[in-house]
């Protein structure tokens, strides 16, 4: 049983300040498999306190960045050491398949962990430049402050440490709200944390609902927020922190486009966007769901698409055999069905899928792939996020149209384009107006900026530009001479 009695408080396990606690459901089971205490606004009251001593009078932020970065990587060597028993927790709480907790849950935070240590070390922390009078100017990137981070149920620790990393090498103090769904994933890196040996105050780690949350954004101990999740969710936090000013990072909802161009092999095109399209079955807010096809080849492509969807393995996540996992929830898996039967009661031809428990499950908050044909971009189904496995082709005439549909959408925030000549894909992504694309593969790369356009987000992870986000920009100007 996934077990904590405490919560974790300015870098110091302590009793919560009441005896609520949230249940660990298996969503494969549907029984309880452990729990935790859920935090209350009282924590996070005593969570801001101890970070705003740790940052305004402790060590942390004026340490040298090397200090800093020495400590991210004890982090990162405790974190490494466990993933195998990390990756399993993931799996077991929030229902991702294992295949895809060791690859794109542990084995890309890990990879992000290296990269982060990358940027820092070449980062321009303080750089003397030649002022418009010819008097040398001092210009210095100072940590934001204390950062409430916000984060999601579906890539826990990748989540995170794409904001508590940059943070904590910038010089802020973190209080971290792990989602409900998700909280022992969070409280476990408290343990590693620990092992870091940062100082007191410098992080806390506070699993709770949405109401906590809120009162973390508006603390007026907490200088920047850095949020992931739902598109609805983050206009309240961003009209929330304009309110006071506060510094704010968005990381949104998607509903990506891949662009088939008419050279492109269907048959790879398919074998590309099992990964792409349905990785964490589907929960994720970069998966390719939107599929748009050349209407001279659609058939060829909705076909091959089918095939591939129709082939999927469904059950147990804890099986490595299984590339399809539950749902995180009942709620998920209700909302993800009636996108199912909304898309044929929109006039959507479903290919594969369809209502209903997978064969052979009859318990567990699991759905079908689903794969819809002859859909339009106006449908609900095209528009809105769903956020599960659920894909829908959409067919085009030219790539001029093609282009349209992709940026037809209050989304921006990933895509790809599938061709022969990657030349001319390249063409092709520079004109979609979204954060990141993929010639012939999506790939986040973590040595460069991720984030999204138009209704995805505000700001950028990753990368140099990654810590950007955590830091002040301060100018000396020095006298001459």
């Amino acid at each position: 049983m996934l077990e904590y009695k405490e919560l974790y408080v300015g870098g110091r396990w302590a009793a919560p300040a009441s005896d609520r606690r949230i249940s660990v459901v298996s969503p494969h089971s549907e029984q309880p498999v452990g729990s935790t205490p859920e935090a209350t606004e009282q924590d996070v009251d005593r969570a801001v306190e101890a970070a705003r001593r740790a940052f305004d009078d402790g060590p942390w932020s004026r340490a040298e960045p090397a200090e800093r970065l020495a400590a991210v990587q004890r982090f990162a060597a405790a974190y490494l050491a466990r993933q195998e028993e990390l990756a399993e927790l993931i799996s077991t709480e929030m229902g991702a398949p294992l295949w895809f907790s060791h690859v794109g849950q542990i084995g890309a935070t890990a990879m992000a962990l290296e990269a982060f240590v990358s940027a820092a070390e070449a980062y321009p922390w303080e750089e003397r430049r030649v002022g418009t009078f010819g008097s040398p100017v001092l210009v210095r990137r100072e940590p934001a402050g204390v950062v409430g981070v916000i984060t999601p149920w579906n890539v826990p620790h990748f989540v995170t440490l794409a904001k508590l990393v940059p943070a904590l090498l910038a010089g802020c103090a973190v209080v971290l709200k792990p989602a409900p769904e998700a909280p022992a994933s969070g409280l476990v890196l408290g343990e590693i944390l620990d092992q870091a040996g940062l100082p007191e105050g410098v992080v806390s780690v506070l699993p709770a609902g949405r109401e906590v949350g809120e009162h973390l954004v508006t603390h007026p101990g907490v200088d920047k927020v850095a949020f992931t999740g739902s598109t609805a969710a983050g206009r309240r936090i961003a009209a929330l922190c304009g309110n006071d000013l506060r510094r704010v990072t968005l990381e949104l909802g998607g509903k990506s486009a891949a662009i088939v161009l008419d050279d492109a092999d269907p048959g790879e095109v398919a074998q590309g966007l099992q990964m792409a399209s349905l990785m964490n079955s589907g929960q994720a807010c970069i998966a390719q769901s939107r599929i748009l096809a050349p209407r001279a080849r659609y058939a060829e492509v909705v076909d091959a698409i089918a095939a591939m969807v129709d082939g999927l393995t469904v059950g147990d996540p804890l099986d490595m055999a299984n590339y399809i996992g539950p749902m995180v929830a009942r709620r998920q898996q209700e909302r993800v069905g009636s996108y199912i039967d909304l898309g044929q009661q929109e006039g959507a031809r479903r290919v594969v899928g369809g209502p209903g428990m997978p064969d052979g499950l009859d318990t567990g908050w699991y759905v079908r792939p689903t794969v819809f044909a002859d859909v339009d971009n106006g449908m609900r189904i095209a528009r809105e996020e769903i956020f599960g496995p659920v894909l829908c082709v959409i067919p085009y005439d030219g790539e001029d149209e093609a282009v349209r549909i992709a940026n037809d959408s209050e989304y921006g925030l990933a895509g790809t384009v599938w061709t022969a000549d990657v030349e001319h894909g390249v063409d092709v992504a520079r004109r979609v107006r979204t954060g990141t694309l993929g010639i012939n593969q999506y790939l986040l790369d973590f040595n460069s900026p991720f984030g999204g356009f138009k209704a995805s987000g505000i700001g950028r992870e990753f990368g140099p530009e990654g810590i950007d986000g955590y830091v002040e920009l301060k100018s000396i100007a020095l006298p001459l001479g």
